[in-house]
């Protein structure tokens, strides 16, 4: 029964947006303020928006168009058919496909309870049994009204392809018969209470969900809604048809008698300084035609914390000004090496006591023999940018062009020369460029060493590009301090416009023109390296995998200008500030 409560919510999760049918919005079966304090993880899906939202907002109308029913089947299906290849029970149709669709047409709550901490009366250190099953907090809340029969149905079809058949039994809990699921990996528990059905993994939680949803909790009684950690993330929560909260717990309290090998976990998660990151949170909204998402990491974004993951931000990338005006697509990120590098090294010293510290040193040493400079000189070579830009219509990887941004390109090539060694077959020199060829497969013979698989890179005062095509990079070097390759994607209108709306500083973008896209040519090729993959792979084994055979005849099936006709374009933004890691993104 654990199994069927996961896909039953993987399959609304994944789904959410499938259904056609003309019902309000309605409110979620369990809100936040209904919640537990213990809920340490919620995500919540508001029921299918009225028909008017669906008609105008680009995204919806794409998951609505009958070209695209090849993919909302394919996912259905995915989701309610066996993962056994083997499995006897029957496929689903397209008209039972559509028929389970229908389950998404109401609202839902899914969700994890945090396991209460047992301690010992006169020490107060945590007891940990090991005869103990391990805790199961998930639980799942479904707003079953006119979907009785049909939800009865889709548990049955997924209980069905259990492979062993559960025990099951009805207890009471909270006053409410519910059936007792057991099985290998623990029991669950399912009640259908009214309107709605309720599952969980624990006694525990399903006794205060079932409480909570008849009121028998006080009002204004002990909720998540009242936890500075909601509050903290409220701002990135309210007014979404899909939201979700993740709390990162008090990982000390977890970790006081935790080991992982010989190593004690608490001083390893003091020096990470994971305390300092509270949660996750974000919610989807449709406004208009446009899809916009938010979402946040918060904490103390402070010196010495993971937050050291990201740099400040730039206000223009400097591979923006490399990318065409004419690109399908843009990706960048500003990353902050040393501080990777200062957190790890934190965490490696506090793995061993006083008396072994010299073992963290060893390991710099070896790194740094292998680079042939130390490892905080190799990442002050580096600056933190990383890219990509796609000009081909088709999205062929020939195409695709990586940037890298350095300083002090003499020491970058010196430490290339020192990581690749053997993989270099060519390097020469025009004007500042640097031409390295490197291989990115090779196979030790008495020869030699038989090199495929070329990679070509050009190396400038300021980044490293790459591409699998000379042509390519050619192209992209071009465009350097405006030259012959015209204007750039930040002179485009639309995404100045778009850009206009965000922070000044950045750490990451990502852009992505649905219009410039040749999807037949795009479907094409796909199909063609599938096959081309399952080949290689079907050598070891008895035959092509099942799953690409499925996915190639989805893809043939669909119609694939169905995407041009809705979806133009995708704007992506990230930002750093002292409260945490934000994330912006339209879609129209």
């Amino acid at each position: 029964m654990k199994a069927v409560m996961v896909r039953i919510s993987l399959f609304v999760a994944a789904l959410a947006a499938m259904c056609v049918a003309d019902v309000a919005r309605a409110q979620a079966p369990l809100e936040p303020t209904q919640m537990s304090p213990r809920t340490m993880f919620y995500m919540i899906w508001r029921g299918v928006p009225p028909s008017e939202v669906r008609k105008t907002n680009a995204l919806l109308a794409l998951w609505d168009d009958p070209d695209f029913a090849p993919v909302r089947s394919a996912m259905a299906a995915g989701m309610l058919g066996s993962s056994d290849e083997k499995s006897t029970q029957p496929k689903l149709t397209p008209e039972q496909v559509q028929e389970f669709a229908g389950l998404l047409e109401n609202s839902f709550t899914l969700g994890y309870w945090s396991e209460p901490t047992r301690r010992n009366l006169s020490t107060g250190a945590a007891v940990v049994d090991a005869k103990t099953p391990a805790w199961n907090g998930m639980f799942f809340v479904y707003d079953r009204t006119g979907k009785e029969m049909l939800l009865t149905k889709a548990v049955l079809r997924m209980r069905a392809e259990e492979k062993e058949a559960p025990r099951l039994s009805q207890v009471a809990i909270a006053g409410v018969q519910v059936l007792k699921v057991e099985g290998k990996s623990g029991a669950t528990y399912w009640a259908e209470h009214g309107k709605y059905a309720v599952s969980a993994g624990e006694k525990l939680v399903m006794e205060d969900l079932l409480s909570r949803l008849d009121g028998k909790v006080a009002a204004g009684g002990a909720s998540l809604a009242q936890s500075a950690a909601y509050q903290e993330a409220q701002a990135n929560l309210s007014g979404g048809l899909l939201e979700f909260f993740l709390r990162i717990p008090d990982l000390k309290n977890l970790a006081n008698d935790s080991k992982a090998g010989m190593f004690q976990m608490r001083p390893l998660l003091d020096a990470a300084r994971l305390d300092a990151v509270h949660l996750i949170g974000g919610h989807v909204t449709f406004e208009g035609a446009k899809t916009h998402v938010q979402a946040a990491i918060l904490g103390e974004a402070v010196p010495g914390t993971p937050f050291d993951i990201w740099s400040a931000g730039e206000r223009a990338p400097a591979s923006l000004a490399l990318t065409p005006a004419d690109a399908v697509s843009y990706t960048s990120a500003q990353l902050n090496f040393q501080g990777i590098y200062d957190t790890v090294k934190r965490v490696a010293s506090a793995a061993f006591p006083q008396a072994q510290q010299g073992n963290v040193n060893l390991v710099d040493a070896m790194a740094q023999q292998k680079l042939g400079m130390p490892v905080a000189d190799a990442l002050g070579l580096l600056s933190g940018e990383f890219a990509s830009m796609q000009t081909s219509p088709s999205l062929d990887t020939a195409n695709q062009v990586y940037f890298f941004g350095i300083r002090k390109k003499p020491e970058t090539l010196k430490l290339m020369r020192t990581v690749f060694s053997d993989q270099i077959t060519s390097e020469r020199n025009e004007g500042d460029v640097t031409f390295v060829k490197i291989s990115l497969g090779g196979k030790q013979a008495t020869e030699g060493v038989a090199q495929w698989n070329f990679f070509n890179l050009a190396v400038t005062p300021d980044m490293i590009l790459g591409a699998s095509k000379m042509d390519t990079l050619r192209e992209a070097l071009a465009r350097r301090g405006g030259g012959t390759g015209g204007a750039g994607l930040a002179s485009v209108p639309q995404f100045a416009a778009e850009r206009q709306q965000f922070p000044e500083k950045l750490i990451g973008m990502s852009y992505f023109d649905f219009q410039k896209v040749d999807w037949a040519a795009a479907r094409d090729r796909w199909v063609a390296e599938s096959k081309k993959s399952s080949v290689v792979k079907s050598m070891n084994s008895s035959g092509q995998s099942a799953a690409v055979t499925s996915v190639n005849e989805w893809l043939l099936q669909m119609n694939p200008q169905v995407i041009s006709r809705h979806l133009h374009r995708s704007l992506s933004v990230s930002w750093k500030d002292s409260k945490g890691i934000h994330w912006d993104q339209w879609v129209e």
